[in-house]
């Protein structure tokens, strides 16, 4: 297939369906008969076929572009739909929202103004009021599409910094929230900075202090707040942190609670958390970039209290089978949006705010922005909320049965019973020392990478390495999770012999 003009338009329409059309099948062939999740390629490897490539002698020809590409990129991409990738949250997507990636690309609205997007920012809209129904933050709830968790966190605590940095300065020690309508600043603002703090939890996600330290904080400013056995936040020493932060004149900004920790899926105690919160008049941040799939699910249950957050972080791209990207960042306030306005008068001039022109880019952190909405739209319009919701609550199940036949393996030790779908184990031997079995256990997970049979993850646990799965996949059955185990402690064991004899 040869280019008569690059650009798409009428009179190239018929040649862009079949280019889309030829690319869609490599894929399609690809995942058809992909019989592992990865190749095992190694990046010096696949690093020298792409950069032989010379970019300045185009090939000129679209089947040549993409039988290049089936060897650059398709033959050893990870596939996330195989039933044996178990490492990260990846999910497989709904062939729905594919259709709305391939719709969105083409026409390439921009959602930012209304004179970009128009129906599309109607559409955002309204699956923004529809998750924020979902999540039951009340009738003033308002919120943005996002490119992920990280920008969702990160301006979900710009928000909270900024109202922190609103408050009457006799009430900035008391970390009472600012009257209604106050929205001036307090004078003492640069004086108030190096002072705020971030209470989060021992195993919250790492983008909250990437997000203090790019909010200005102080070095020191997010305080991890401790754990009980099940890797939940302690409300008991998130109070005694509350106080502390007051006896020494600190402010704190905000508190982030996680539904659906990375490492462990576990669940914050919610209702407790905002009662604290509600009563020191700090905001709360509700991480629930994982665990937003309950919001479907006949587990919704486990999201109670999530209604009290002042700002919520939901990932569609995690536990709705979304294509990436597709994140939102919702608030109980939408006037708290006006933090992130700026007003161009060649693109939302302030008189457009005032006609009642919906313009997205008041909302959100990016200007240019791509229309993911329109992926979610298409799955709820064709699945529905309970189809995708059953589609999580076959992995949450999943999950469950695997930490039963792991709880039973003397092979191994599983650290948490999982309340979604990450169970976090380590194989283990008698006789053999903890760093022996540290090695062991990373050389398992390495070993089956580069098979290319499965993928697992690894992570520590009080210092000590452990191997992870992540369950995303309603296809993945228990026989997939025995067989992946039994690869694991093959390798386990085989290292461990190894090292023995080279003690020896």
């Amino acid at each position: 297939m040869t280019f008569t003009s690059p650009l798409l338009g009428a009179e190239t329409a018929g040649f862009y369906r079949d280019l889309v059309a030829a690319g869609a099948g490599r894929v399609a062939d690809r995942i058809a008969a992909a019989d592992r999740p990865f190749t095992g390629i190694t990046p010096d490897r696949l690093a020298g076929e792409v950069a032989a490539v010379d970019l300045d002698r185009p090939l000129g020809d679209a089947t040549a572009a993409l039988d290049e590409l089936d060897d650059l990129y398709l033959r050893d991409a990870v596939y996330f739909h195989h039933p044996r990738y178990l490492a990260h949250l990846n999910c497989p997507v709904a062939i729905p929202a594919l259709l709305g990636e391939a719709v969105l690309s083409a026409v390439n609205s921009s959602l930012d103004t209304w004179d970009q997007s128009a129906g599309g920012t109607l559409i955002e809209r309204r699956l923004i009021a529809w998750t924020a129904g979902r999540l039951g933050l009340g009738p003033a709830a308002d919120g943005v599409f996002t490119s992920g968790g990280t920008q969702s966190n990160l301006q979900a605590l710009l928000l909270a910094r900024e109202e922190a940095l609103a408050r009457p300065p006799a009430e900035e020690t008391l970390g009472r929230p600012a009257a209604d309508g106050a929205l001036g600043r307090a004078p003492a603002r640069a004086d108030v900075l190096p002072r705020l703090r971030v209470l989060a939890s021992a195993h919250g996600h790492f983008s909250v202090v990437k997000a203090a330290r790019l909010l200005g904080l102080a070095e020191d400013a997010v305080i991890e707040v401790p754990c009980d056995r099940d890797r939940r936040m302690r409300p008991g020493a998130l109070a005694r942190a509350l106080d502390r932060c007051r006896r020494q004149d600190l402010v704190p900004m905000a508190v982030v609670a996680t539904a659906g920790t990375t490492d462990f899926g576990g669940i914050d105690p919610l209702p407790e958390i905002a009662e604290l919160c509600a009563r020191a008049g700090v905001w709360l941040h509700v991480d629930a970039a994982y665990g937003c799939g309950l919001l479907v699910s006949r587990r919704r249950h486990l999201l109670d209290g999530v209604e009290r957050a002042d700002s919520v972080t939901v990932d569609y791209h995690k536990s709705f089978f979304q294509p990436v990207s597709s994140s939102a960042v919702l608030v109980r306030d939408g006037a708290v949006l006006r933090h992130v306005t700026y007003h161009a008068d060649y693109l939302n001039p302030a008189r457009s705010a005032a006609e009642g022109v919906p313009n997205q880019v008041d909302k959100s952190l990016q200007t240019t922005r791509r229309f993911d909405a329109l992926k979610l739209w298409l799955t709820l319009r064709i699945m529905g909320a309970d189809g995708v919701g059953e589609l999580f609550d076959a992995v949450l199940d999943r999950a469950a049965e695997a930490w039963t036949l792991l709880d039973a393996d003397p092979r191994f030790t599983v650290v948490v019973r999982p309340r979604l779908s990450t169970l976090v184990f380590r194989y283990t031997s008698p006789g053999a020392s903890a760093a022996a079995l540290d090695r062991a256990n990373l050389h398992a997970a390495a070993a089956l990478s580069a098979s290319g049979a499965a993928v697992v993850a690894t992570t520590v646990v009080d210092g000590r390495h452990h191997l992870k799965f992540t369950l995303l996949n309603p296809r993945t059955t228990i026989r997939d999770i025995a067989d992946v185990l039994d690869l694991l402690a093959g390798h386990a064991r085989d290292h461990l012999g190894d090292d023995l004899a080279h003690a020896s």
